[in-house]
């Protein structure tokens, strides 16, 4: 099933640095990750769906960029989503 619309505010709100900020790192990673989950899900009911899986890799790439430059320009902002939204190891 698709992301509802007032999930997807939910998470904008929650992960959201300032006022109708929609283009963060945070923002981006945590509506991927949600999205993430739900293919995750969805691929274990249909495991023949190369289709989705194909979308999945894709978007976990564009999260794993995401991440990789948020690593970049301030670790502090990172290990924060990183622990917040619990995706990688303790080594990061």
């Amino acid at each position: 099933m698709a992301m509802t619309k007032e999930r997807k505010n939910e998470l904008i709100k929650q992960y959201a640095i300032k006022d109708n900020d929609t283009g963060s790192p945070e923002v981006q990673i945590a509506i991927s990750t949600e999205r993430i989950t739900e293919l995750t899900a969805h691929l274990k009911q249909h495991p023949k769906d190369f289709h989705s899986r194909r979308g999945l890799i894709a978007l976990v790439n564009k999260r794993n960029k995401l991440l990789t430059y948020l690593k970049k320009t301030d670790v502090s902002r990172y290990r924060a989503i990183v622990n917040r939204l619990n995706i990688r190891g303790k080594k990061d």
